[in-house]
């Protein structure tokens, strides 16, 4: 049975057609015999991971050439769930031609982008992030085996959780990438605080340097600083090329500083419903409020008085067209 048969209709569209793919026919399911190896003239590494989160393993042979490092064949096994299989292919046909060195760098991210069909559109729903992580530990632990040395002594990155093994690297990419605004969503992206929950915020069982809830509020004065700099920019932008958001904004600023404190004054208001291109023309939809609805100026001097304005301030081409 097809993996196919068993994912339905919305869960189906949330995986990549890379990933629909290798979940059915993956290219390098299988393994290297002690035998294969040596008439390869390399040395066989046999490395296993498993996650306990999910009870999902992987086996990875590498087949590597000891005069040069590199890896001249790359195989795996999967013991897990499609994604895990789709994963672990990926994973293994990016060691393949690099050195041991250079496929200690690939990470878990460059393993769920190589399955992407579009460069930012994720391979694979929240949810199973995790499996690519598990690809990105079972390299490690063969590049050690390989060298004889710990599997921690290739960990250059911060890990922020340490139980599901994310680096401070890939949480930033993750949250950025996604938009995420919560630690649940954190979670369901990375893993990242599912177990002990150390990592969360202060007061775990282990401190940490760093924890998710300081990574939210990094990001979030991230998009207020450029938030912050696109509307400074925004100002020497002419007005016919600002965004629509831009455009009210602009709109506004004008009618608060030249307009809207008479019609205040007289027990009246208004507000911008929509700004439409009308050929060479810039159509400003308004509404008048309170005393302005009813007044009979609205459609004649008061609306002479704040096309003007915004003429004179923005752009020649405005037009504004009570509602």
């Amino acid at each position: 049975m097809g993996f196919d048969s068993l994912i339905g209709g919305t869960i189906w569209d949330e995986y990549s057609q890379k990933v629909q793919d290798l979940m059915n026919n993956p290219k390098n399911m299988g393994e290297i015999t002690q035998e294969e190896a040596e008439a390869m003239g390399t040395k066989l590494i046999v490395a296993d991971f498993g996650a306990e989160s999910c009870g999902d393993a992987v086996r990875l042979y590498w087949a590597v050439d000891p005069k040069t490092d590199i890896i001249k064949e790359s195989k795996f096994k999967s013991f897990g769930c499609g994604t895990a299989i789709a994963s672990s292919d990926t994973m293994a046909e990016l060691c393949k031609g690099k050195t041991v060195d250079e496929a200690v760098k690939i990470t878990n991210i460059d393993v769920e982008k190589a399955m992407r069909d579009e460069p930012d559109t994720p391979a694979v729903p929240p949810q199973k992030m995790h499996c690519s992580v598990m690809a990105y530990d079972v390299i490690k632990k063969a590049a050690a085996q390989y060298k004889g040395v710990d599997m921690e002594s290739f960990e250059e990155e911060v890990i922020v959780c340490e139980c599901a093994r994310v680096s401070l690297s890939t949480l930033r990419e993750v949250i950025r990438l996604n938009d995420l605004t919560t630690v649940e969503q954190i979670t369901d992206y990375t893993k990242a605080g599912a177990f002990c929950k150390s990592c969360i915020r202060p007061g775990g069982h282990e401190e940490k340097d760093i924890y998710l809830v300081d990574l939210l509020e990094e990001y979030e004065k991230e998009k207020m600083a450029k938030a912050a700099d696109a509307s400074s920019a925004g100002a020497d932008v002419p007005f016919k090329d600002m965004t629509i958001v831009q455009k009210i904004k602009a709109v506004d600023k004008v009618i608060d500083d030249n307009i809207r404190q008479m019609l205040i004054m007289d027990g009246g208001d208004m507000e911008i419903l929509d700004i439409k291109e009308n050929g060479e023309n810039i159509d400003i939809y308004i509404r008048y409020l309170g005393a302005c609805s009813g007044c009979a100026s609205s459609s004649t001097g008061t609306l002479f008085a704040i096309e003007n304005i915004l003429k004179e301030k923005l752009d020649p081409n405005i037009r504004v067209l009570p509602i």
